[in-house]
């Protein structure tokens, strides 16, 4: 196929012409990729690199479908424990890729928070201050007053860097 008439018919020459080259015909026992690569004017690295889109079925659809079995089943699981619970189903998968399914998917579970905040601050009542921290207390001129906490404590003079 010409390049002007790959690009007449719409097409985008450079697949049309790595498929044409992967094609087997009959008569060509006499080529090999190379020579064809270089009659095309293209190179023989984009030949392998080239990957014709497959029309057929996913090869992990069965493995997504046991994971979403599995998760509907135990919708606590993660994807640590359903791994494992593929692994017990004789499944040869890595713990990434089910993840990656689980999250493509969304089926990763929900966190619960173990601590909720029930404090309300929004209330006219009187803040005190937490008392550890040594400059914190009131009438307390010992250590002075600090600029911030993250500065160094230069202690010969009591003073901050």
């Amino acid at each position: 196929m010409h390049r002007r008439a790959a690009e007449a018919a719409g097409l985008k020459w450079k697949p049309a012409v790595y498929t044409q080259i992967q094609t087997p015909k009959d008569g060509d026992e006499g080529l090999t990729v190379k020579g064809m690569c270089k009659l095309a004017q293209v190179s023989r690295a984009g030949h392998y690199r080239f990957r014709p889109e497959s029309a057929g079925p996913d090869p992990d659809m069965a493995l997504r479908d046991a994971i979403q079995r599995i998760a509907v089943d135990f919708p606590s699981y993660g994807w640590r424990r359903l791994t494992a619970a593929l692994r017990r189903q004789k499944w040869a998968v890595n713990h990434e890729r089910v993840y990656r399914w689980m999250r493509a998917d969304d089926l990763l579970c929900l966190r619960k928070r173990k601590f909720v905040v029930t404090t309300d601050s929004d209330h006219g009542l009187p803040v005190y201050p937490t008392w550890r921290v040594p400059w914190c207390r009131p009438g307390s001129t010992s250590f002075g007053s600090p600029i911030s906490p993250t500065s160094a404590w230069n202690w010969s003079s009591s003073t901050w860097r």
